[in-house]
């Protein structure tokens, strides 16, 4: 640790559920606590919900739904609404930064500058749309006048990680509210805080109780209550591939709507023709930005052999040289990660890595026994069979592979359950395409790493989940379409 990590000021936000639009203990009466992840200290407790707190928030949504002003307001009027909400946002700025970095333990120059300015632009950006979403006139046989109307579905719970708490969120609030529907959101356990205050603001804004309810718990019990319950309407979620299984299964007796953004074992791919320093700047910040606790983290690098030594001695000593500390020291690159079994996870991995004979070129250790840090690994030699290279590790660990050409890496870099995102570097701008096309993956960046941008989709091929997150096509996971049909004198 270059610095010493100081002790936080005390947390004076809200700790309750919100439901319809009140502050109110969990109807159990339970509580769990909330950790620092910098420190593994305390910062507050939470109310716990359960079954009892998800059925009242239901009611309360879709009484809103239903009889509220949300859905009798215009349309215009909500984007107004959001808009409001936006400008809150950015108002509180530091506020929101520091809460996010207390409670997930990422760098506060990350929050500050990316994840509270995103999260505002993307509230901002579905504002804009509130008054877009329309039906069309179909040119159908005969004498009818045939039209659809584009329509909210209804009362959506939605479940997020803990790796870009208040992001995820706005990801999914942004264009379920701009279309007219309610929300039960369930944040992860281990980072409650910044939706709690989100909701708060939601309220400032304007936007009417029962419209955004907010339950801190857990998933087998929180979470269960949400997927099954029989008056939601649609299950939007952020995670593991397994609890979306597990969602899959239990939303089945409803036959819910349901979106998923998984997560993802990303190929990044160098080729000898690219801007090598660039590409050593981009695979860095791919793999160890936000701790590597990133879905579409680039954690498979793919270098063509002509290049691999000097790409690699400029990597590793470049990683070498990032500054893994205090989350609230603006110099910090790198934070903690989110949990003391996260952490372990993620050593766990670093050992299988070194057991399975590949050659650890940095990192792989603690930087400090406080706290929750690993310092940025990287592991060369990695074959495509090693688990390093398949599984999803969900942190600061790097699996450095060999390629020798295009027709060899695509199906390497393809041979995934995931597919969620994958980079390609290169200066011949017809290899960039034609690779782009044939990378299984939702995302595709080339000479560039996680790009974001709330006007265009994001989302997964196969395991990495279906659905889109941000664009024109997250509004449709929250319409649906009715045809009308009038028949006309003749």
């Amino acid at each position: 640790m270059a610095t010493a990590i100081k002790p936080l000021s005390t947390y004076n936000g809200p700790t309750q559920l919100l439901i319809d639009g009140q502050w109110r203990e969990a109807v159990s009466g339970k509580r769990f606590n909330t950790l620092n992840p910098a420190t593994g200290e305390i910062i507050t407790s939470v109310a716990e919900a359960d079954k009892a707190d998800v059925d009242l928030a239901v009611k309360a949504a879709r009484k809103a739904f239903e009889e509220g002003p949300w859905s009798k307001m215009t349309a215009t009027d909500r984007g107004r609404v959001l808009s409001k909400l936006a400008d809150l946002i950015m108002e509180h700025r530091d506020e929101l930064a520091e809460l996010e970095t207390m409670d997930n333990g990422k760098p506060i120059s990350d929050s500050r500058n990316v994840d509270v300015p995103l999260v505002a632009d993307c509230i901002e950006y579905y504002a804009g749309w509130a008054n877009k979403v329309h039906g069309e006139t179909i040119p159908v046989p005969g004498p009818f006048l045939n039209y659809t109307l584009r329509e909210p579905i209804g009362v959506v719970g939605q479940i997020v990680a803990w790796n870009f708490p208040m992001l995820l969120a706005a990801w999914k609030l942004g264009p379920a509210l701009a279309t007219g529907n309610t929300v039960v959101l369930k944040p992860a356990e281990q980072t409650p805080l910044s939706a709690l205050r989100l909701g708060e603001l939601c309220l400032e804004a304007g936007i009417p109780p029962g419209v955004v309810n907010v339950l801190p718990g857990f998933g087998p019990t929180a979470g269960s209550a949400l997927v099954t319950h029989p008056d939601v309407d649609k299950i939007a979620f952020t995670g593991e591939y397994l609890t979306g299984q597990t969602i899959m299964r239990e939303a089945a007796g409803t036959l819910k709507r349901i979106s998923f953004e998984l997560g993802g074992k990303s190929p990044n791919i160098v080729f000898a023709d690219a801007d090598l320093d660039a590409a050593v700047a981009g695979s860095l910040m791919g793999i160890f930005w936000n701790q590597g606790e990133v879905c579409c983290a680039g954690s498979r690098l793919f270098l063509q052999e002509s290049v691999y030594d000097q790409f690699m001695d400029k990597l590793v000593g470049q990683a070498g040289k990032m500054k893994v500390g205090d989350p609230m020291d603006p110099s910090t690159q790198i934070g903690a990660l989110i949990s003391e079994d996260h952490l372990n996870k993620v050593l766990r991995y670093i050992d299988i890595g070194k057991a399975e004979g590949a050659k650890l070129r940095t990192g792989g250790d603690q930087p400090t026994k406080r706290g929750y840090f690993v310092n940025p690994t990287i592991f060369d030699g990695v074959n495509d069979s090693m688990k390093i290279a398949r599984e999803e590790i969900f942190g600061p660990v790097l699996s450095v592979i060999r390629f020798k050409d295009m027709d060899e890496v695509v199906p390497r870099a393809n041979n995934t359950f995931y597919g969620l995102a994958a980079a390609v570097w290169t200066r011949d701008v017809g290899k960039a395409h034609a690779m782009a096309r044939k990378l299984k993956a939702g995302t595709v960046w080339v000479n560039t790493y996680n790009v974001i941008s709330s006007l265009s989709p994001f989302g997964g091929y196969k395991m990495s989940g279906f659905g889109r997150e941000l664009g024109v096509h997250a509004l449709e996971s929250y319409t649906q379409v009715k045809s009308v049909w009038v028949s006309l004198p003749n």
